[in-house]
């Protein structure tokens, strides 16, 4: 799978990473025991909005060696996508960003990389609950 994973596009890439990404949000935002929908919807919007994705790359980006070239390489492939959406609630730049965060989970997810998909995906949270605004 990884070597057909290696051929899909950014886009491609960045919709099943979304879909992995929410999965996990929505995971993580039951375990701390809240159960009503609006509350638990409040509660994940702020690790699925594409300013905290945008975040997170730039942190991890701000190491030498967080990511390996492969991974960025797959970041990349997302943020350099030709969109054909416009952002909501976000500026372009967040936007692509995020794009390539959700581009590089796919990936993972697509290459069976599961540990370190689960790393980043942890890491993620951790971060955006430690730098949340407000």
């Amino acid at each position: 799978m990884n070597e057909k994973a290696n051929l899909l596009n950014g886009a491609a890439l960045a919709y099943i990473g979304d879909a992995v990404y929410e999965v996990f949000v929505r995971d993580y935002v039951l375990s701390k025991g809240e159960t009503s929908p609006n509350k638990l919807h409040k509660a994940a919007v702020k690790y699925v909005e594409a300013r905290g994705q945008a975040r997170v790359m730039q942190h991890w980006l701000s190491f030498d060696d967080y990511l390996t070239q492969e991974e960025i390489t797959m970041y990349k492939r997302g943020r350099n996508n030709k969109a054909n959406t416009k952002a909501k609630n976000a500026s372009i730049g967040d936007y692509r960003q995020a794009t390539g965060f959700e581009s590089l989970v796919g990936w993972l997810h697509m290459s069976r990389k599961f540990d370190r998909l689960q790393v980043l995906l942890q890491a993620a949270v951790d971060y955006i609950d430690e730098n949340q605004e407000g």
